[in-house]
């Protein structure tokens, strides 16, 4: 299995309205780095996963509909917990469907999306694209 990971930041306001999440219950800013990788069993015909270039712009778009945002009012989370995990799944998600009709999207096996809150904490989902 062969990967290739880009990586990013983005900054978000939130907030997370449940007694679970104590003192972020109330509005609160987070950065975090966004480390997403590609996988596939075998390299294409130009003996990569996927170019470098493409897969830092297509995730500079995905990330741009989030930067800066109060996701509190950000339509794609009406009624949703925006937690680290719930982020991660939304961005391979999101990352999936931009590459689902290219040629190397087709070829790709799961998409892994880490996103570090600081240092010492982070969530990762994975997404199977076999299925």
């Amino acid at each position: 299995m062969f990967s290739l990971t880009v990586r990013r930041h983005f900054m978000i306001a939130h907030s997370l309205p449940r007694e679970a999440f104590g003192p972020a219950q109330a509005l609160h800013g987070a950065t975090f780095v966004a480390e997403v990788a590609f996988r596939r069993r075998a390299l294409n015909q130009d003996a990569i996963v996927l170019d470098i270039g493409a897969a830092g712009g297509m995730i500079e778009d995905v990330l741009a509909g989030l930067n800066y945002r109060n996701l509190d009012e950000h339509p794609d989370f009406e009624g949703k917990l925006t937690t680290t995990e719930a982020l991660a799944e939304y961005i391979a998600q999101a990352a999936a469907r931009k590459l689902k009709d290219s040629d190397d999207g087709r070829e790709l096996t799961r998409i892994d999306v880490t996103l570090r809150e600081n240092p010492d904490a982070w969530a990762t989902y994975s997404l199977d694209l076999t299925d």
